[in-house]
């Protein structure tokens, strides 16, 4: 056996089982991103699987690759299973053969019934028909590698056609995280299990983006409120190319639940931002992300039909929008009779990425927070460095689509969910990570 390979009783393992793993197993990237954190495969072997039009195609390719992969790979591969849920593969896995023949070891493999989660891995408790409604699944982890870096060649080739993005800090983030609410107003709004990761996960990103970030968690809608406008005033904002609103709590289409049950309209937070009341980010890219359910409806998925993929999801009508011009708060007060001052358009150059389309509920795993904010984070860390945040936005969607929830004898297993962003960016809109150019 080659010292890189994989031990011989874990190869024969994954052998004797295999006809099980290729019908049962659920190869999405839940399972895969597992496996890349262990560095049990790279980021090209992850992309090869995921490309995979099947579930049982990508189970085979993964299949052939982890016994190459040294001997760490079958004890990474069980921990992957146990993490999303699929506990009935790894025992299959690790129990000793059969030495009186292959009957029982046929019927074992052959039995395709999954276990049903414990109350501990799914938060849903009873069925809710309550539009705040965000459904929580365990099933992935967050990546946390290091922000890659901007080349100082790929800074000067873009710098120019892109929003100026210079300034150390590059901005401030506001995070809004409602975790707990008060049972006595709003009884129907379960506590937002793995919502303290997400807040943790965008506090830690943004801050190797360069941003100052404030967390607040658990405010009533009123104190969601005063903390925004507090925040649009402050005077920082001068010095500064940008800033970032991240909002995190149960909703309803067009709007997010503070922890007293009464709702903060995202219009008015829109409308905070835009170029007559927060004229000191005028012409300055705000980026907002809001983390919460847009309505009820569980999306089921439908199942793909031969032919090209094609995608037709529907855009989001809210209105989000930006900023004035250069000119500051008090130079706008003055009046240039000799030539008439540039006009902006009330709203311009935000950018809005929503966890779920409207109408649909969002899912969030209890431990490792939402599928929307992984995503966002782990695109984030990897592609910042040369990509700007609207194709952020669009490679989030696709890791959105291809998500599916584990979740066997719930209403929610094979779940779907699809997110979107809305924009009115007039530039390229490129953070230049950990790049800090020459004045």
């Amino acid at each position: 056996m080659l010292e890189c390979g994989m031990l011989n009783r874990d190869r024969q393992a994954l052998r004797r089982c295999s006809a099980t793993l290729c019908k049962q197993l659920v190869v999405d990237e839940l399972l895969v991103q597992s496996l890349q954190a262990d560095n049990i495969l790279t980021e090209a072997m992850a992309e090869s699987i995921m490309t995979e039009q099947t579930s049982q195609k990508r189970s085979w390719r993964l299949l052939l690759l982890l016994p190459k992969r040294g001997p760490r790979a079958f004890s990474s591969f069980c921990s992957a299973l146990r993490d999303t849920e699929q506990q009935h593969l790894c025992d299959l896995l690790t129990q000793p053969p059969e030495k009186d023949g292959k009957d029982t070891h046929l019927e074992r493999c052959g039995d395709s019934s999954l276990p049903h989660p414990t109350q501990e891995e799914i938060a849903v408790k009873r069925a809710r028909t309550h539009e705040s409604m965000e459904f929580s699944l365990d099933a992935d982890s967050p990546i946390n590698t290091p922000v890659h870096p901007c080349t100082h060649d790929f800074y000067l080739s873009h710098c120019q056609q892109s929003y100026r993005m210079k300034s150390s800090p590059r901005g401030f983030a506001l995070v809004i995280s409602n975790v707990t609410f008060d049972p006595c107003t709003e009884p129907d709004l379960d506590p937002r299990k793995g919502g303290e990761v997400d807040d943790e996960v965008l506090r830690k990103v943004f801050t190797e983006l360069d941003y100052v970030v404030t967390v607040h968690r658990d405010l009533t809608a009123q104190g969601m409120r005063a903390c925004i406008e507090n925040f649009c005033r402050w005077p920082d904002h001068r010095t500064v190319d940008s800033c970032v609103v991240c909002l995190l709590s149960h909703g309803v289409e067009g709007a997010v639940y503070g922890t007293d049950g009464q709702l903060l309209q995202l219009e008015w937070v829109f409308e905070a931002f835009d170029n007559a009341h927060c004229p000191l980010l005028q012409n300055k890219p705000k980026m907002f992300f809001i983390q919460a359910c847009r309505g009820e409806m569980l999306d089921c998925g439908v199942e793909q039909i031969d032919g090209p993929v094609r995608t037709c999801s529907p855009s989001c009508e809210q209105l989000d929008a930006g900023r004035e011009g250069p000119a500051d708060a008090e130079s706008r007060q003055r009046v240039d009779m000799g030539r008439p001052r540039i006009k902006l358009p009330q709203r311009s150059d935000m950018i809005c990425g929503f966890a779920s389309l409207k109408g649909t509920a969002a899912m969030r795993n209890t431990k490792k927070g939402s599928w929307f904010i992984q995503d966002l984070n782990t695109t984030l860390r990897q592609q910042a460095k040369d990509t700007h945040l609207a194709d952020i936005l669009v490679q989030v969607n696709r890791r959105i689509k291809e998500r599916e929830g584990h979740a066997p004898g719930t209403p929610h297993h094979r779940c779907k969910e699809m997110s979107e962003f809305t924009s009115s960016l007039c530039k390229d809109l490129y953070l230049f990570p950990k790049y800090q150019p020459q004045y």
